[in-house]
């Protein structure tokens, strides 16, 4: 039983009729088990050790055993790979398995199997349940998201948390035979890995920077007022640092409150007086004004000593 209860304590409670065969129980007592009420069926050959409700943790779990051998795909492995979303109220959304092309293996309420043909190489077989590779789940996401604002996100919180880098997701993206929008998928990897670390400052970059034919600014910068970089240090997300200028994407539609305000004045300030004039611009200035907001910047840029010259883009009126 020492073995039983390690294994459920590895597994989140979840075990699997192979495992228990494997670890020295026979069909007998498994079925003794099951009338003692110790293990629960959750799904042929799967079994739960307790009668309550089954957390998301343990539905993966319950998902991965019954295709194994099989990994979390996609949304379900960055979940899996978040403690703080794997550890959240369960949604009662399909498991995302993926199993080897090879094999032909049935979805269920409960979980929606898909297939590859690069499998066994783009597992993490570690981690518990097994599931994609960071890379792997993070180009999926991105696949599968639809609007390319989402795309956009998948990629850039992945590698702004640290859980993918660039140059995993360049190899992984070239591994693959068929990808919607690769072209695309690889300039966002290649934006993220020159510092825009979200939604919002890839449309800076893209749709008010480089459309209008800005200087390219300096990405995540970090300052202080002695310029080090220690606990106090801020970190700005564009500075033209020729030119004077700061440009901070707030994403926030209001600020948590008026402490966090205050804590963004105080970094303007400071910013001033090592690195230039600060400014702030959300959501409006960037998706839906962008052209007007690049004849902003440039107007500031040229206060600053820029000499070249902004262009049209396809937008601008």
């Amino acid at each position: 039983m020492l073995r039983l209860a390690t294994l459920c304590a590895r597994q989140s409670g979840v075990v699997s009729r192979t495992q228990l065969i494997g670890i020295g129980f026979d069909d007998n007592d498994i079925r003794r088990l099951v009338r003692a009420k110790e293990l629960v069926r959750i799904h042929p050959g799967v079994y739960v050790n307790h009668t309550g409700p089954l957390t998301w943790d343990q539905r993966s779990w319950v998902a991965v055993l019954a295709c194994w051998p099989a990994a979390l795909r996609g949304d379900s492995a960055r979940r899996s790979a978040v403690r703080q979303l794997r550890e959240s109220p369960d949604d009662h959304a399909r498991i995302e398995i993926v199993v080897d092309a090879r094999r032909t293996v049935s979805s269920t309420e409960n979980h929606r199997v898909l297939r590859s043909r690069r499998f066994e190489d783009t597992i993490d077989w570690s981690a518990l349940p097994p599931r994609q590779r960071a890379e792997e789940w993070v180009l999926d996401l991105a696949a599968d998201a639809g609007p390319r604002l989402a795309a956009i996100a998948a990629i850039a919180d992945a590698v702004g948390s640290g859980r993918a880098r660039p140059d995993r997701l360049r190899l992984a993206l070239a591994d693959r035979t068929r990808v919607p929008h690769r072209a695309f998928m690889a300039a966002v990897v290649d934006d993220v890995a020159g510092g825009t670390c979200s939604v919002l400052e890839h449309g800076y970059l893209t749709r008010v920077e480089r459309a209008h034919g800005l200087p390219r600014g300096e990405r995540q910068v970090t300052s202080t007022l002695s310029g080090g970089a220690g606990p106090g240090a801020a970190v700005h997300d564009v500075v033209y640092r020729r030119f004077g200028l700061i440009v901070e994407l707030d994403g926030r539609e209001f600020h948590s409150g008026a402490q966090q305000r205050d804590l963004d004045l105080d970094r303007d300030l400071d910013a001033a007086l090592t690195l230039g004039t600060t400014v702030r611009i959300g959501w409006g200035q960037v998706f839906d004004r962008p052209c007007r907001t690049a004849e902003r910047i440039t107007e500031l840029l040229t206060q600053g000593d820029w000499r070249g010259s902004a262009h049209s883009c396809p937008r601008c009126r």
